[in-house]
């Protein structure tokens, strides 16, 4: 299971909404819902929020593509998907400077590591503020 923000020694994880173990007898996985505190809350919150101002930011770049006139900026689009990008860098920071209170129930924090998602989540901060950056520049032609 690769979906995780933090893994203990591969047989046990833990992302945003589930901790997930695994079981050597029955070779599967079992899953049950993460206990949730004020900073999980604030990260899950987080990160949905950011999924939705790039969705919006990606609707409404269609909109201006067919709407706007010759020479016009993308200015709306631009503010919505920076907005994800600070979206997510808050909820990555949170999760780093907090994955004791996050992870409190859980196994020794020694023993394990961030996991593929939050890696992945830090590549995502600097590509939708630089993607931000770009729509607010970016100008139509015809």
């Amino acid at each position: 299971m690769i979906q995780s923000w933090w893994v203990w020694q591969g047989t046990e994880n833990s992302d945003l909404w589930y901790n997930c173990r695994f079981d050597n007898e029955t070779e599967s996985w079992f899953c049950a819902t993460s206990q949730e505190t004020e900073w999980l809350q604030a990260v899950q919150v987080l990160m949905v929020l950011s999924v939705v101002f790039s969705s919006i930011s990606f609707l409404i770049f269609l909109g201006q593509l067919f709407t706007m006139s010759k020479g016009g900026l993308f200015y709306l689009t631009g503010i919505c998907q920076a907005f994800a990008g600070l979206n997510a860098f808050t909820a990555v920071l949170i999760y780093t400077l907090h994955n004791k209170e996050i992870l409190q129930d859980s196994r020794e924090l020694s023993l394990g590591h961030f996991g593929y998602c939050f890696f992945l989540a830090w590549v995502c901060v600097p590509l939708l503020l630089c993607s931000g950056i770009m729509y607010i520049h970016l100008r139509k032609r015809e």
